[in-house]
């Protein structure tokens, strides 16, 4: 579709708008957030009939939640990933198609959540598929997603050897850009890792995947971090992939990523629209099906554009928020004590007696102080 309208360019100036990464970002966030808008509500409404109790509420948690929350319908996040992947939407009409395709992780994280969510909501307990299963399943999935998108850049630096699948091979050995991990404040490539790249792309997949995940607790709480998460890296895909910026920045250039721009700015109206019903009180909760998904989705934009440990900065959050976890349970399995009244820590604020909107404002200005922090790694190098 993007190339029949840009065929147009050269006897209309409006078309040749398409053109450009900028008019088809913004117009990917007004079309997934009209979708998003518009048929938010009647999904809401068909998850309350399918659902009936709706989400299960942890016991254990915060005894406001098993009055405030009940009843609440899960899964919300296929409001956003429909969005998204409506043939009407970003993917079709405002980007090339190599790198859409490569973040398989979306759809694959998605589907694992949506087996969690309807697990949980079948059994009426909290557990969904098992800890093993589950991160099996998406280790395999961002094994595909890594290969793909190493797979979309080597296509796009050497075209003229897209299916010299040897070549493909041999350069994930040889120590080329393509296998380099950029470090925050240092100029060039940083750190090659040859062919373990790939294990270390999947790593930041699943965890930023499960960090997300960790972090969809409260209402609104985990929706507006990606959307500044999903703006910032909108902003450095942008960069990474002119030539003429990443020089002047001395950050890695990588062929093609600006189009991922248009994605996350269709996550960005998509979630837009999504918050409108998960504001507090929420309508409807995002879900693993969401969480995971948008993670996912985030790290693998991390691992295109090769600035994984900038995500950790940008995304610091739900690093903190997934850190008080493993602190949690590392403490406790030691002293048999708590380091927290309850993990993740916007439930040991709950504890201390915060209110919810206290939280979860308080946690989005932690985001916004993360992401511009993750921006000056631009400069300062």
């Amino acid at each position: 579709m993007l190339e029949l309208l840009a065929q147009y360019s050269d006897s209309s100036q409006f078309f040749n708008l398409f053109n450009y990464i900028t008019f088809r970002t913004g117009g990917a966030m007004v079309t997934a957030m009209v979708l998003a808008f518009a048929f938010g509500a009647p999904f809401i409404h068909w998850l309350r009939k399918k659902q009936g109790k709706g989400q299960p509420i942890r016991e254990d948690g915060p005894a406001g939640h098993l009055l405030t929350k009940k009843g609440t319908p899960t899964m919300g996040g296929l409001i956003i990933l429909i969005s998204l992947q409506s043939r009407r939407c970003s993917g079709r009409i405002w980007t090339t198609p190599m790198y859409g395709r490569c973040l398989s992780s979306r759809l694959g994280f998605g589907a694992i959540g949506f087996v969690d969510d309807f697990a949980k909501v079948t059994k009426q307990h909290h557990g969904g598929l098992s800890a093993k299963l589950r991160l099996a399943f998406e280790f395999s999935i961002a094994l595909v997603a890594a290969l793909a998108m190493l797979a979309a850049e080597w296509i796009a630096t050497t075209p003229d050897q897209a299916h010299d699948v040897m070549g493909f091979l041999n350069a994930l050995m040889a120590g080329e850009p393509l296998t380099a991990v950029a470090l925050p404040f240092i100029q060039g490539w940083g750190v090659q890792l040859l062919a373990l790249y790939v294990i270390f792309a999947m790593i930041v997949i699943v965890g930023f995947g499960n960090a997300v995940n960790l972090t969809d607790g409260l209402d609104g709480l985990a929706i507006v971090p990606v959307m500044i998460a999903a703006g910032t890296f909108g902003v450095i895909c942008y960069l990474v992939g002119r030539v003429d910026y990443s020089e002047y920045l001395g950050i890695p250039h990588v062929a093609g990523v600006g189009e991922l721009a248009t994605i996350l700015g269709a996550l960005l109206g998509a979630s837009l629209g999504f918050l409108w019903y998960n504001a507090p009180p929420a309508r409807v909760f995002m879900g693993d099906t969401g969480s995971l998904a948008l993670g996912g989705l985030l790290g693998a934009v991390a691992v295109a554009t090769k600035h994984e440990l900038v995500l950790a900065i940008v995304g610091g959050l739900f690093v903190l928020e997934t850190l008080s976890v493993m602190l949690q349970v590392a403490v406790f399995k030691r002293t048999g004590k708590r380091l927290f009244l309850m993990a993740p820590t916007h439930h040991h604020f709950e504890k201390l007696g915060w209110q919810e909107p206290t939280i979860v404002i308080r946690f989005w200005i932690i985001s916004v102080i993360f992401a511009l922090a993750g921006l000056a790694t631009l400069k300062l190098r």
